[in-house]
């Protein structure tokens, strides 16, 4: 369908003739940062474009170049800073335009305002706020900047904090909005309108990772009296059979001498070359050998079976950590010992 320059162009009508205009290979990769539902909307827009002016293709490119330059200068200067720089560049009802669309389509991050902060200027800022709150800016962090906010909580604070993290799933934007104006008034709240998935357990485990070992001990040993199920969930999500990478030498022959044989080729049946390899360098090559007959010889398996095999080796390796008997690297400062 041809389309002029004074047709009413709906956003996703844009979309469709800006990735129509990318080409082939950069539309498949926009794709793959989608969803399925959206996928299939843009698709079959594209099926039934038929034809797109020039004018009207440059048209849309030029917005779209806008809208990500008044991104960029949101993220490194705030709404202030890019208001100022686009109005230099592009005249102030254009600015205001831009600024317009960016908030209703690509949805600026809440509280991209204090992402540049320094996390002990932020600890000052926050650490006097309701738990919650505090879980509720954290969850929205990076989490360099979160976990060592987390590890300068007071100790009573840093358990209460996680679980509210943890046990968190969807929260209103009038919520994040109030909690914005808090944190800083002369910023215009940019959190999109519909609910914001923030937390949850995958979450608190990725800033536990990122924590030093005193304090996600600490938060582990309260969750675990307090939610005994919750600590479960996120004691299993810490540490998955694949980051037996994260173990030297040392620590893996340390742990081979309490995992058994069976469990350890059944474990091995789905780990990737470089996890065997790593197991395999470890033991006795009559061991190796052995054992990469068992795998042979045992033919198909349940997934189950050797999920199963690989929780019974992370939890000997929890338990050796646990112990002092190795250390488990999570990039957080310690180091790889036995």
């Amino acid at each position: 369908m041809a389309r002029s320059s004074d047709d009413k162009i709906s956003g996703l009508q844009k979309a469709s003739i800006l990735l129509i205009a990318l080409g082939p290979e950069k539309s498949a990769t926009i794709f793959k940062h989608l969803k399925e539902d959206e996928i299939e909307e843009l698709t079959l827009e594209i099926a039934n474009t038929r034809s797109i002016t020039p004018q009207i293709k440059e048209e849309v490119i030029d917005e779209f170049y806008e809208v990500c330059l008044a991104q960029q200068y949101i993220a490194e200067g705030g709404i202030g800073y890019a208001k100022e720089l686009l109005e230099k560049a592009l005249g102030a009802d254009k600015a205001m335009d831009v600024i317009g669309k960016l908030t209703a389509s690509l949805q600026v991050k809440p509280f991209e305002f204090i992402r540049k902060a320094e996390a002990s200027q932020l600890l000052n800022f926050i650490q006097d706020e309701h738990p919650q709150t505090i879980a509720l800016i954290l969850s929205h962090l990076p989490l360099s900047q979160a976990a060592i906010i987390v590890s300068s909580l007071p100790p009573d604070r840093q358990a209460d904090v996680a679980k509210r993290i943890a046990l968190m799933d969807r929260t209103s934007p009038d919520v994040v909005k109030e909690v914005e104006k808090v944190l800083e008034s002369k910023l215009s709240s940019l959190v999109n309108q519909d609910y914001t998935i923030i937390g949850g357990v995958d979450a608190v485990v990725d800033i536990l990772n990122a924590v030093d070992r005193s304090t996600e001990k600490h938060i582990m040993e309260t969750l675990e009296i307090e939610e005994p199920e919750l600590a479960d969930e996120i004691r299993k999500k810490m540490f998955v059979f694949e980051d037996i990478l994260l173990l030297d030498d040392r620590a893996i022959q340390r742990v081979l001498r309490d995992v058994d044989n069976n469990d350890m080729a059944l474990a091995l049946k789905s780990a990737n070359e470089q996890v065997q390899a790593s197991i395999f360098n470890n033991m006795s090559k009559r061991l190796a050998v052995m054992i990469k007959e068992d795998m042979e010889f045992m033919g198909p398996v349940r997934m189950k079976d050797v999920e199963e095999a690989q929780q019974k080796i992370v939890n000997i390796i929890r338990k050796l950590e646990d112990s002092g008997e190795i250390v488990i690297s999570r990039g957080g400062g310690d180091e790889i010992v036995v």
